[in-house]
């Protein structure tokens, strides 16, 4: 029997990578992981910016980055300024930099879940290399006989099936929350 454990291991991953995009997309509310992407030149080097501050949200519309080191302040406010795919507006008063959260307009919100969208082809691209993977190592494996070889090929099939099915269900009700005003 071929085992599909490690198949199933690999889809789990592909599921992680995309559920850790959809928190990055913004929904029009304020969350600290949409600050995830960010990284910021601290010290000489680039790091994320959880490793240079601490980020929470203060109320549905203001994020509040509070600086480990307040020299960095200016360093961080300026990546934050500087990734046009947040499209984010950041002020500082010296000790901590809040990050007011625009309303989204419909035409912003169809051009998130456009991007959106191809985080989810990007996710079945991997479940179907995958799958690729899988197909190689059934014909290759000898010791199977060619029915075992048809049942471990249906199985993986159902296996990618089952994992596309819930990508979808993820990216629809992501769909949902940008698109509710």
């Amino acid at each position: 029997m071929f085992d599909t454990t490690e198949d199933r291991k690999k889809m789990e991953g592909a599921i992680e990578r995309f559920q850790k995009e959809m928190k990055k997309v913004r929904t029009g509310r304020a969350h600290p992981d949409m600050l995830s992407g960010v990284k910021v030149e601290v010290y000489g080097q680039m790091m994320p910016l959880n490793q240079a501050a601490s980020i929470t949200a203060a109320d549905a519309t203001l994020l509040v980055v509070t600086p480990f080191d307040p020299a960095n302040i200016a360093a961080i406010s300026n990546a934050i300024r500087a990734d046009q795919a947040l499209g984010l507006n950041p002020a500082d008063d010296g000790r901590v930099i809040r990050v007011p959260i625009p309303a989204l307009t419909e035409e912003r919100r169809k051009e998130i879940v456009k991007t959106a969208s191809s985080k989810v082809e990007e996710a079945k691209v991997a479940l179907r290399n995958v799958r690729e993977d899988a197909r190689k190592a059934i014909k290759s494996a000898e010791e199977l006989g060619e029915d075992a070889k048809k049942r471990a090929e249906k199985e993986i099939e159902e296996l990618t099936k089952e994992f596309s099915d819930k990508i979808d269900a993820e990216f629809k009700a992501k769909s949902e929350e940008i698109m509710k005003i």
